[in-house]
């Protein structure tokens, strides 16, 4: 398999594991505090940011099974790491979180790193 396919293949895999987390966090703060009532049980499966982050997490899970059956191990497992750089933007862009420089310098040294992986 043609290893420049494997840089996209990840961008995608690490941006639904983002999305899911991003749903998640969203769905947690719909959800009743946890308690084995029925109201809790309903608020967490009436809730679609739950669901869509189940979907997310299967679609991302699914890839990363392609992924690794083609690609070798020791390229595709550090492209994970490409998920805290778009975690990080993820921060940024829905919970309107700070990041300061120390932040983007780790997520500048992320994506070098993947780029010398995937060279």
């Amino acid at each position: 398999m043609n290893n420049l396919l494997l840089l996209p293949l990840a961008i995608v895999q690490s941006l639904l594991l983002v999305a899911g987390q991003v749903l998640l966090k969203f769905a947690l703060a719909r959800m009743l505090p946890f308690a084995w009532s029925a109201a809790f049980w309903k608020s967490v499966f009436v809730n679609w940011q739950f669901a869509a982050c189940g979907i997310c997490y299967g679609a991302g899970s699914l890839l990363w099974f392609y992924i690794i059956k083609h690609f070798p191990f020791s390229m595709a497992y550090p492209m994970v790491s490409l998920s805290y750089v778009f975690g990080m933007i993820a921060a940024i862009l829905f919970f309107h979180e700070p990041v300061g420089a120390a932040k983007w310098l780790g997520v500048l040294l992320i994506m070098a790193g993947c780029f010398f992986i995937a060279k």
